[in-house]
């Protein structure tokens, strides 16, 4: 069979890039595909072993590298364009446009959706406050666009024979949205990157882009209430200034560190604090895998990755008090987590489990097309 690979983008090395990253492992001969390809060497190599993406027209237009998705209304035009007509097999990670590609009945679509896309749905009111569009002119354009993507999305989203979800709560947003089903298979996680560390220091850890949704400043807060308690604050991001406004002596803003350093400082951390309502969460699953318990919002990815008192602390609402209390129960508790559990269970995330589940979900379906079709 011939397969493509479908993506949205390539700029970086994030969550998404690493399911592809492991569909371009598990079907090496695969031909990719994106919108825009801007990969580095170093990424390149890691993400799609040195291949090239065959792109859109977006890739060609001006200031593309660095403000592609102010090209959001043509999304759908370019994805519509890539011609994918010599395929049997396609294979698309998607968390904006990829799943609304152009194929025939004679070719089968199976569609990994991150999420259905965010910047339309549920957190299009955030996106607009963001991008200083929430009001007037700007406004009702906004609103125009809003409404031909939401149309368009509802109207592709049926399109992919089959959709892979990467957690329950994405699957949810899928029936609610789309009112399709969606198998869940959650993403790789590389754990043999974060070894076990049994031997914890007094201080806690949090981590992450700054940006509004991560709730890194609610964090930041409820320390600063807890002043015997030490939080070391590691990211960097347009929050920065805001949330280093907010710090307090017991609090210690280390902005970007490099990969090892932020390994080792999540490796000895008492417990890794999570305050975002994720689709997954990845970064979660890396801290148990160090062994280290995470305390973590009841809701969205970590409500799934994070089994209460047992690999970590749940609490239930994005609020300063919910949070103060969730450290204090873990303080209460923190004596029976253990480390070597906690990162047993986080191999449950592996990206090896990961591509067995897909290559065994893709030769399925790709065996009932194939028998349907005869």
């Amino acid at each position: 069979m011939k397969i493509a690979i479908v993506h949205e983008w390539f700029v970086n090395y994030a969550g998404s890039e690493r399911v592809v990253e492991s569909f371009v492992n598990i079907f090496p001969d695969a031909d990719v595909f994106a919108l825009v390809d801007f990969l580095n060497e170093e990424q390149r190599n890691q993400i799609l072993k040195g291949k090239y993406a065959k792109t859109s027209f977006i890739q060609k237009l001006p200031l593309a590298r660095k403000h592609h998705r102010n090209y959001l209304p043509f999304f759908p035009k370019a994805i519509e364009s890539l011609n994918l007509s010599k395929y049997d097999l396609i294979l698309s990670s998607s968390h904006a446009v990829t799943k609304g590609l152009r194929k025939s009945d004679k070719q089968l679509h199976i569609s990994y959706c991150h999420s259905p896309m965010r910047y339309i749905w549920d957190e299009a009111e955030s996106y607009f406050a963001a991008s200083n569009i929430n009001k007037g002119v700007k406004r009702l354009i906004a609103n125009q666009i809003l409404n031909y993507l939401r149309k368009w999305d509802l109207k592709t989203s049926q399109l992919p024979d089959y959709l892979i979800a990467n957690s329950n709560y994405i699957a949810e947003k899928i029936m609610r949205i789309y009112s399709r089903n969606a198998e869940v298979i959650y993403p790789p996680v590389d754990i043999e990157l974060f070894p076990l560390e049994e031997i914890k220091e007094d201080y806690y850890l949090t981590a992450s882009r700054l940006v509004p949704y991560k709730k890194v400043d609610l964090i930041v807060e409820a320390f600063a209430q807890m002043p015997d308690k030490k939080l070391l604050v590691i990211g960097s991001g347009p929050e920065k200034e805001k949330i280093k406004s907010k710090l307090s002596p017991n609090i210690e803003f280390l902005g970007y560190q490099d990969f090892e350093s932020l390994k080792k400082y999540m490796q000895k951390a008492k417990a890794f604090v999570f305050a975002a309502e994720e689709d997954f969460g990845i970064i979660v699953v890396e801290a148990m895998a160090c062994g280290t318990p995470v305390i973590a919002l009841n809701k969205g990815g970590t409500a799934e990755t994070v089994i209460d008192k047992q690999t970590g602390i749940h609490f239930q609402n994005q609020s300063v008090d919910e949070l103060k209390k969730a450290v204090m129960k873990f303080e209460d508790i923190n004596q029976k987590f253990n480390p070597k559990i906690i990162s047993e269970y986080a191999k449950k995330f592996s990206r090896t489990i990961f591509e067995e589940k897909i290559k065994n979900f893709v030769n399925k379906k790709t065996e009932d097309f194939l028998n349907k079709a005869k």
